[in-house]
């Protein structure tokens, strides 16, 4: 019955978010882009057979994504001739963006835990998600959908599948390897470190046939250009850091503690939250069946934790978020204030943080004040996180007294 209602709220969701997205829809002639011409001549510097990724740049600098960004925006170039059409663009965008949302609803169908009314500040209150979509064309929306996509793809345990959607998602943009480090503890959990090799592998040898016209032509230049982890970001846009002096904001011993603390957290969450067998975590290496704990399938709600909270200590982390950033966590957040709520988060107190952040990603420019709501809510939510409970324990015991 819960199932039932789930599905209409977000079937009645969908249909206000189409509403919602045709009003957004601009009146031709209008223009509203910001990266767009850019992507299109950086994709136009490949059609005309420029292949070394120094030499690839557009108004707003160089080429900086790995080469799965450069064939879908080379199929979207060819489908608004030649990047003209920018009104043909923004309805393919607000087609990708309830496609979205479609694959964002499977997978909450599963795992069963969001309230059905949440769907409807997912689709209808945030001006910000659907200006990223179908206004500005960016290319955050195309990896994301690729990665839930990718998401369903292994609640529906097809892993080799789901490993090649993950790994063109990050060919579109590096954001997607936030996910990463849950998806390696999820496959060493499933397979072991055996059976985890091959779909690495799958994910590996994807980047490589993707690159390869590129890799062949300058490799030091595909690979520094697209996979730059070291990118230097301007204080004008930054979202998240907006209190900080410029010159402390720019300092690598900051970008060097952010990863140390990032890198902390992730390893006291694998440790204390997602491994709970009672086994050492190395015992993730071991063949699943060689392991003391007999290993149980993985639940969807554990695969979808493991990875929203993964993608989400990686934000709280970044050394900087700017506007269009939004989508790489906005349709996560429902869940992850709701599925493992602690005891003193009121569906109110919930609501209030979901605000409190749109109210943030609104702000333009950003202000200190902004800011710092924006790491207060995303220390509550780490907090909940903490502090709730985890699917983990709970399946295991319940699998021992069915024994």
């Amino acid at each position: 019955m819960a199932t039932t209602r789930l599905a209409r709220a977000a079937l009645i969701a969908l249909g206000a978010a189409l509403h919602a997205a045709g009003g957004l829809l601009p009146l031709p002639g209008r223009d509203t882009e910001i990266d767009w011409k850019a992507y299109m001549a950086q994709v136009e510097g490949v059609i005309n057979g420029t292949y070394d990724y120094t030499q690839l740049q557009g108004d707003t600098g160089p080429l900086v994504y790995p080469a799965g960004f450069v064939y879908i925006f080379m199929g979207l170039y060819y489908a608004t001739g030649q990047g003209t059409d920018i009104h043909m663009a923004q309805n393919i965008f607000a087609v990708l963006y309830l496609v979205t949302l479609l694959l964002v609803f499977l997978i909450y169908h599963q795992t069963c835990k969001v309230p059905p009314f949440v769907f409807f500040f997912m689709c209808c209150a945030s001006y910000r998600v659907h200006s990223i979509f179908v206004l500005r064309l960016f290319n955050d929306p195309v990896a994301m959908a690729l990665l839930f996509l990718s998401i369903n793809l292994f609640l529906a345990q097809r892993w080799g599948w789901g490993c090649c959607c993950f790994s063109l998602a990050v060919s579109v943009k590096m954001n997607v390897l936030l996910f990463a480090p849950g998806l390696l503890f999820l496959l060493l959990t499933q397979f072991g470190f055996r059976g985890a090799l091959p779909k690495l592998g799958i994910c590996a040898v994807l980047q490589v046939v993707l690159g390869l016209p590129f890799l062949l032509e300058n490799p030091i230049g595909y690979l520094s250009r697209s996979f730059d982890l070291g990118r230097q970001f301007l204080f004008r846009w930054t979202v998240n850091w907006r209190f900080l002096p410029e010159a402390l904001f720019l300092h690598r011993a900051f970008h060097l503690a952010l990863l140390a603390a990032h890198l902390t957290l992730l390893l006291l969450f694998a440790l204390c939250r997602w491994h709970r067998t009672g086994e050492s975590i190395l015992s993730l290496l071991k063949d699943p069946c060689k392991r003391k704990v007999p290993p149980q399938p993985l639940t969807p709600n554990q695969i979808v934790s493991t990875l929203f909270t993964s993608n989400f200590i990686g934000i709280c982390f970044s050394r900087s978020l700017h506007y269009q950033f939004y989508v790489w966590y906005f349709h996560t957040l429902p869940y992850l204030l709701w599925a493992m709520p602690a005891h003193w988060l009121t569906h109110l107190l919930r609501l209030l943080v979901l605000g409190l952040i749109e109210l943030s990603w609104n702000t333009y420019p950003s202000t200190s004040c902004s800011s710092a709501a924006l790491h207060i809510c995303h220390a509550v939510i780490l907090l909940q996180l903490w502090l709730g409970p985890q699917p983990f324990p709970k399946n295991i015991q319940h699998i021992k007294k069915a024994h």
